[in-house]
């Protein structure tokens, strides 16, 4: 069975840092792709960061390059997703998630964690 169980959300105030985990079981993150997304208040989930599986390239949607940054630890099989300089309109519900990365999205989502809330303060 394949499980994604996140950590690290919580409250900051503008500028604060988060880091954001995901423990993946039942897949090696290694062989997947895996993806973070987000959700705002009222607004559709978007995609956030994606790392590829094998040479672990990464991606970060353009609006978020130069503060967030997504990694992943192979024999911990988790992957990570830093949060710097946060801003109040990157509040939301956050995600993990497993499944197929083409170009700059994940395409197929196989599996999603149970997100946790990320809230900035002014």
């Amino acid at each position: 069975q394949v499980q994604l169980v996140e950590s690290g959300g919580g409250s900051v105030q503008t500028g604060g840092s988060l880091r954001r985990s995901c423990v993946v079981s039942g897949y090696r993150v290694s062989h997947t792709c895996i993806a973070w997304f987000r959700q705002a208040p009222g607004k559709e989930r978007e995609g956030v960061a994606h790392i590829y599986p094998a040479t672990g390239a990464t991606y970060v949607t353009d609006s978020l390059k130069g503060r967030f940054a997504i990694s992943r630890d192979n024999d911990k099989n988790t992957a990570y997703l830093q949060m710097n300089g946060l801003k109040p309109e990157d509040t939301g519900m956050y995600y993990c998630a497993a499944g197929v990365c083409q170009g700059w999205k994940m395409s197929k989502v196989d599996y999603w964690g149970q997100g946790t809330q990320v809230s900035v303060s002014s």
